[in-house]
């Protein structure tokens, strides 16, 4: 018999990736349809047609969470599968506790994409059956015992194939049922769990006073019961699992009392959790490799300034031993106390951006003027640039509005295609930093250098993590695919354009900050 697919809503800003899926959908027999936002999704969705929505999360006018928000109002129903990149990986988390059914990430594998949309048509069949089933109760409530042992046979089924664990205990604590899901999770056969286990069995040690007393204290959903609980579960095995459970119990004085516990593994949470850990090491340690290669060069750069404080403190500290402190020597102190001043603000100024960019603080996002950042990267640079016999050129474009950002990673972005064309340019070159804008409230700042260019065979891999051109010891290959999900979480993006023999451009495109 062959079944039906559900109609299948592809939302993204791009349109390559919208034909593309579209096509692969479309042969495998879904129903597609496309919107390039999520103002145009929630539109399509309001027809009533679309069952399963695949959202990119970086979108205008409306993005994937206020889409996913939006859906789950309209319709509770609906799955909503979201599409993550590198640097969005925090944003997915929000996303599956927003009632997300599952996430892929970009680039889109087929078959990732595909496993995801079998799971999704899984959790749309037996939501159609749970809701059968229910309306079947309320018409059947009157009918015969024989009638009432194959609804109960049905329940059965239904709690046997459901993907999280129900448990059932009575009310001593004893399980009395613990669907396969739920055996899967803990390991355990169905005779080695059944009238022999108790609920405290289950519970990590250190998690049950809390678990009861969360249970009974009606902090989560009403006394005797819990509402997406985060607690912890072990194995047969002594595997710690976080979970999160919703649970009631039955206190019908004409039943035997007990409890119900619905389980949801939380280990794919908590991976997402440690990736984004992982990525934040990551950007820190590609933020102290670049430290490392500034800190030469800054201390080359102060130094000129502070020999030149030196002598003219050498020289003021001769005349007034002298004694000869007529006008004319006075007008002289001025003009050494002004250099002093600048010279000594000039160090500050360095001193400063050195240690703002080497500290390591959470991201926190602001309006940055784009030609201070450029001046800043420059000033931190400045003296690299010149042992390495490279001309600076800039092309800013005057009034430019901020855009919005942290100026930290942002300043990390920067510098490591500063660092990049250096490389590129082992004898010397011209280095071009430009800004302008680009419209549609973004802003573009590029970077160009005068060097060998990107061979075509390693263009495609060029903002993969650890992939390197350089030198064993000379680079890890972390830069250009840090900036890339620096670039991303700013929802922003980088391109670059190359000739072999003739330069390359690196372009950051960033949004301009509210007004």
């Amino acid at each position: 018999m062959t079944t039906h697919l559900p109609t299948v809503l592809i939302v993204d800003d791009e349109a390559d990736i919208r034909d593309v899926l579209a096509l692969s959908l479309g042969d495998a027999g879904y129903g597609v349809r496309t919107a390039a936002d999520g103002l145009e999704a929630l539109d399509i969705c309001q027809q009533g047609e679309i069952r399963i929505v695949v959202t990119d999360i970086r979108m205008p006018r409306m993005d994937g969470l206020g889409l996913l928000e939006a859906v789950k109002r309209l319709d509770p129903d609906i799955e909503v599968i979201v599409v993550t990149a590198f640097g969005d990986v925090e944003t997915a988390i929000q996303a599956l506790r927003g009632d997300a059914s599952d996430f892929i990430t970009k680039p889109i594998h087929h078959e990732a994409l595909h496993l995801a949309l079998r799971r999704a048509v899984a959790r749309l069949a037996t939501r159609r059956q749970l809701a059968d089933q229910n309306a079947f109760l309320k018409r059947e409530n009157a009918r015969s015992l024989a009638e009432l042992e194959r609804t109960f046979s049905f329940q059965r089924n239904l709690i046997e194939s459901s993907m999280d664990g129900i448990l059932g205990c009575g009310g001593d604590g004893t399980v009395q049922l613990c669907n396969p899901s739920l055996l899967r999770l803990l390991g355990y056969p169905r005779e080695a769990a059944i009238g022999r286990l108790r609920l405290d069995d289950l519970i990590a040690a250190e998690a049950r006073d809390g678990f009861h007393a969360a249970l009974d204290g009606g902090q989560y959903g009403g006394n005797g019961r819990l509402f997406r609980y985060e607690t912890r579960l072990v194995s047969g095995g002594g595997t710690v699992i976080p979970v999160q459970v919703s649970a009631f119990r039955l206190t019908d004085p004409q039943r035997e009392p007990g409890l119900v516990c619905l389980v949801h593994d939380l280990r794919q949470v908590r991976q997402l959790e440690h990736e984004v850990a992982e990525q934040a090491r990551i950007l820190h340690q590609d933020k102290m490799m670049s430290l490392g290669r500034l800190a030469a060069s800054v201390v080359h750069e102060i130094n000129n300034p502070l020999a030149g404080i030196l002598n003219y403190a050498r020289l003021m500290h001769k005349v007034i031993d002298r004694g000869d402190l007529g006008a004319a020597q006075q007008e002289k102190f001025r003009q050494y106390l002004e250099m002093v001043e600048s010279e000594s603000a000039r160090c500050s100024r360095i001193v400063s951006s050195l240690l703002a960019f080497s500290r390591k603080s959470p991201p926190s996002f602001a309006s940055v003027e784009v030609a201070g950042l450029i001046e800043s990267c420059l000033e931190l640079t400045g003296h690299r640039l010149k042992l390495a016999d490279v001309q600076v050129a800039l092309q800013v474009d005057s009034g430019l509005p901020p855009v919005r950002g942290d100026i930290n990673q942002l300043k990390q972005c920067l510098i490591n295609l500063i660092f990049n064309a250096l490389d590129a340019m082992a004898g010397g070159g011209r280095l071009t930093i430009g800004a302008r804008n680009a419209g549609d409230r973004r802003i573009e700042i590029a970077v160009t250098d005068t060097g060998a260019g990107i061979a075509p065979e390693h263009r495609e891999h060029l903002f993969e993590p650890f992939f390197t051109t350089k030198q064993e010891g000379n680079g890890t290959g972390l830069g250009l695919s840090t900036v890339y999900g620096i670039m991303r979480h700013h929802g922003g993006a980088v391109r670059f354009e190359s000739q072999v023999g003739r330069g390359t451009t690196f372009i950051l495109e960033l949004p301009m900050a509210e007004d």
